[in-house]
């Protein structure tokens, strides 16, 4: 509003975010005209991985956002997902987000599981609230995270199970200054908690590490700030990854710099079961590393042998 000449103090308009207020002083806001909440159907290609009449399970590409929000009025699953579906996507989710039962970010691939009953929606919601949905992630972080490193060992929230699985929970909560992100935080928030399973290091010592991350809870952004937390954030990751930049000494300057250029979080959404919510048939949908993330990995685990 700030931007758009939208706030007024005495008549002139304010512009810097920064500016002091003064007791006494009377602001003006204009405000437009509330914008129609109808989201249309619009033809997009669909990876569709199972559809029956009371579910759709959707592999995502990466770039697609899940749901009309601020930003992006249109172009989202959903809308694709009326295409597809017609009216018969769950009206639990209102009109921005019928059916959506839970959501992957934007620029993470992978399965996602859409309602297309009301009873379908509840049954789902359920058993992610209970969490009884099994959901791992592939990806690609800074590092590789050890048992062996005395550091994690000192990280609130963290600790080491049988097989060498990292464990961390901890509070989320949004980030203080940033409300666009997610931060840990020692009071309030959510509860949250991750885990991790080393499945190829790359580099001596590794500089990358593929990692298997499954989800108890799932809470918004969860992964890539756990990883944040423990100093192992996501390649690519713009908001929670800082500007680390992968070693070429340990695996060659051309995979440095092709996951110096990755162009998204290296995060994609593998495998998905559930319970089906009518038919109480087992589950389970696996879907294969996207081509971006696989080159890169080609590229590192290469580098790395040559390196």
């Amino acid at each position: 509003m700030l931007a758009d000449g939208a706030v007024s103090c005495d008549g002139v308009p304010v512009t810097d975010a920064k500016a002091a207020v003064a007791e006494g002083q009377v602001y003006h806001l204009r405000l437009d005209p509330p914008v129609a909440l109808e989201t249309v159907a619009q033809e997009m290609p669909l990876s569709v991985v199972w559809e029956d009449g009371e579910l759709i399970v959707i592999d995502k590409p990466a770039g697609l956002v899940v749901h009309p929000a601020p930003g992006s009025p249109d172009g989202t699953l959903v809308n694709a997902l009326l295409a597809h579906c017609g009216d018969s996507l769950s009206g639990i989710g209102g009109a921005r987000r019928p059916g959506i039962v839970h959501r992957i970010d934007k620029d993470t691939s992978g399965l996602l599981v859409v309602a297309k009953t009301d009873r379908a929606h509840q049954g789902l919601a359920a058993q992610f609230e209970r969490h009884k949905v099994e959901r791992h992630y592939l990806a690609l972080c800074h590092g590789q995270p050890s048992a062996a490193d005395p550091r994690l060992h000192g990280i609130s929230g963290v600790e080491f199970e049988a097989g060498g699985i990292l464990r961390v929970a901890t509070q989320l909560a949004r980030h203080k200054t940033d409300r666009q992100r997610q931060a840990v935080t020692s009071h309030g928030g959510r509860h949250a908690v991750t885990r991790v399973r080393v499945v190829e290091g790359f580099g001596t010592p590794p500089a990358a590490a593929l990692i298997d991350c499954w989800l108890e809870t799932g809470r918004t952004h969860q992964i890539r700030v756990h990883l944040a937390h423990l100093g192992h954030g996501l390649v690519g990751d713009p908001t929670y990854g800082g500007r680390r930049k992968l070693s070429a000494k340990a695996v060659g300057a051309a995979a440095a710099g092709a996951a110096d250029a990755f162009p998204r979080q290296a995060l994609h959404a593998a495998t998905l079961g559930f319970v089906h919510p009518v038919t109480g048939q087992a589950l389970s949908f696996e879907s294969p590393v996207p081509e971006d993330m696989a080159r890169l990995i080609g590229q590192l685990r290469d580098g790395a042998a040559k390196a």
